[in-house]
């Protein structure tokens, strides 16, 4: 006997009709895969010129197309095998037959040629044509395939919870299946209270429901802090979801899932996971992030926020739909905890930095503007206004944002809950926000006020005060940034000192062109000694309100990360202190 088995799309169906010769068979058609009734069909002509229909798929949609009254014996012991296999973690599958008539198969072929060419409802036609003809099944028997975790799962998804991230399962297997992977991949504790809802009928769906929530509050109640909170798990099944959605009673679903620290959904249908990625999306405004191997994720994975595909034995589709690919469940883990906390820190401090250093520069052009009666004139070269963006300080911004790191990959990884820094905003909120732009008010008056009050009764031009000011500027939030670098490279220097050397070389240049306003303005006040006591003095002054920022919060006040670090530098220290051991060496005869 041979069964023919192909990939699909998910949510579709495919009828095909094949005359093809098998050896001693003939494929004469019919082979379908719907990911919502999970079975596949096949009608197959065969030596003694009988027509026979094998379908194969999950026990919860072959029992609904099964005669249970021929062979009552073999079903009962079928569904007695089948609760052991998933049991044990066995992927099942049921196996029926049904012998055709010569007219009953050209009946279907009739039918199906029709649907196959309707224009419209082609869809609703194929599905029609095949539930006609997929019923008053023979059982031949049942099957259990072992799908092994792959290496590292178990961890991964421990890690993953100890940073916070919530874990939900969708899966196409049954019930016990998924539960004892839920036990072997470390999802599901002995110590979880689990709330089951495994309903029939929309009426029992509703009251599981309304129990689960009672059950909850409950728990609620009696746990005083999170030490005693008793941990829940809820479970359930793709007729539950289908009953849910129809009867708009998807709060309650959320209420309870929400409250639980794992979420397992079995019997699940491919757009059943995309509808549970909606749902959180809709009532949360939490990042969602789908991964899975198989056809059947695709449109969960195009639901979510971040999907991520898996390259294996499943195909490729769902790599092909995803947002990134990976070989294996576990690089999940770096992923999130190392590269996604560095990306989170780096853009939250550069988008926070790019706001300081312009409304710096802004600052300072508005002071001078009050000052000036609202004029058109300004004191700054129109080419340093220019290349203030793009000479003066964008490489140290482009190449901190790249290369710095505030935690080591070993770090993050032994201390998953360091990912939480992100969930909670620390890096970037209103707050910071607020900080960085009265930091940067400060500094602007800084810049503007110091040099004018000195030069204000003196004979210099405007030309020159502004080429101060623009030195000045430049200045600062380069160092701004120098204090916050956490992991100097060569080109982190580069990059940084580097920028204050070009502006010095670009202002020398502009005012040494004689067709430029301000000409031989840099040359008049640089040759002074004010005119370097004022750089430093603002340089200085301006930094303080920042530096002892900084010191108060990281001596006195310090967050997850500031700890992790200071324990970085003693764990560096003490590697250091250690004498080198000698390797020893082995040599062939």
């Amino acid at each position: 006997m041979a069964l023919c088995s192909l990939s699909e799309a998910p949510g579709t169906l495919s009828l095909t009709s094949l005359v093809r010769s098998r050896g001693m068979f003939d494929v004469l058609g019919l082979h379908e895969f719907d990911s919502d009734r999970k079975r596949m069909s096949v009608i197959i002509g065969c030596p003694d010129k009988t027509i026979k229909l094998f379908v194969k798929g999950a026990d919860s949609s072959m029992f609904g197309i099964i005669d249970k009254t021929l062979n009552p014996d073999v079903v009962q012991a079928t569904e007695k095998h089948l609760h052991s296999y998933s049991s044990v973690g066995l992927r099942t599958l049921v196996i029926g037959v049904r012998e055709l008539s010569q007219s009953e198969f050209q009946e279907w072929q009739m039918a199906y040629e029709k649907a196959s060419t309707a224009l419209l409802g082609r869809g609703n036609l194929l599905r029609s044509v095949a539930a006609n003809i997929e019923r008053n099944m023979r059982l031949l028997g049942a099957s259990g395939v072992e799908d092994k975790l792959q290496d590292g799962v178990p961890e991964a998804i421990e890690k993953l919870r100890e940073a916070g991230i919530k874990v939900w399962v969708l899966t196409g297997d049954k019930q016990e299946t998924a539960i004892s992977i839920g036990y072997s991949c470390k999802l599901l504790t002995r110590d979880m209270t689990q709330i089951v809802i495994n309903s029939n009928s929309r009426e029992s769906c509703r009251k599981s429901l309304d129990d689960a929530i009672s059950m909850v509050n409950k728990l609620r109640s009696l746990s005083t802090d999170s030490q005693s909170r008793v941990p829940l798990a809820l479970i359930i099944d793709g007729n539950s979801l289908v009953y849910i959605f129809d009867t708009d009673r998807e709060e309650k679903l959320f209420e309870v899932a929400i409250a639980c620290d794992v979420v397992l959904c079995c019997r699940v249908a491919p757009l059943q996971k995309a509808g549970i990625v909606d749902l959180i999306k809709k009532r949360t405004s939490d990042m969602t992030l789908a991964i899975g191997d198989g056809a059947n994720d695709v449109s969960m994975i195009q639901m979510a926020d971040v999907g991520i595909g898996i390259s294996g034995q499943e195909g490729r589709q769902a790599v092909m739909a995803s947002d990134f690919a990976m070989g294996q469940f576990r690089f999940l883990v770096p992923l999130l905890l190392v590269h996604g906390h560095w990306n989170y820190q780096r853009m939250s401090y550069m988008i926070l930095y790019n706001f300081y250093r312009n409304a710096t520069f802004v600052f300072v052009l508005f002071w001078y503007v009050l000052y000036t009666g609202y004029t058109l004139s300004t004191a700054i070269n129109e080419w340093s206004s220019v290349l203030y963006s793009v000479v003066y300080t964008s490489a140290p911004t482009v190449i901190v944002a790249i290369l710095d790191k505030d935690l080591s990959r070993r770090t993050l990884l032994k201390y998953p809950q360091l990912y939480g820094a992100g969930q909670r905003e620390e890096s970037y909120n209103l707050r910071l926000f607020i900080f960085i732009m009265v930091d940067s008010v400060w500094q602007s008056v800084v810049v503007f006020f110091i040099p004018y009050l000195a030069y204000k009764n003196s004979a210099i031009d405007s030309a020159s005060l502004g080429d101060l000011w623009t030195l000045s500027v430049v200045i600062l939030v380069n160092i701004h940034l120098a204090m916050d670098v956490i992991r100097w490279t060569w080109i982190t220097h580069a990059v940084i000192w580097g920028s204050i050397v070009a502006t010095w070389i670009c202002v020398i240049i502009i005012d040494s062109i004689p067709t430029l306003p301000g000409f031989w303005a840099i040359y008049e006040v640089m040759g002074t000694a004010l005119f370097w006591a004022l750089l430093l003095a603002v340089i200085v002054v301006g930094m303080i309100p920042h530096f002892a920022a900084k010191a108060i919060r990281e001596h006195f006040m310090p967050n997850d990360i500031q700890i992790a670090r200071e324990m970085e530098k003693s764990q560096d220290s003490r590697d250091a202190n250690q004498p080198e051991v000698q390797m020893s060496t082995s040599t062939r005869a």
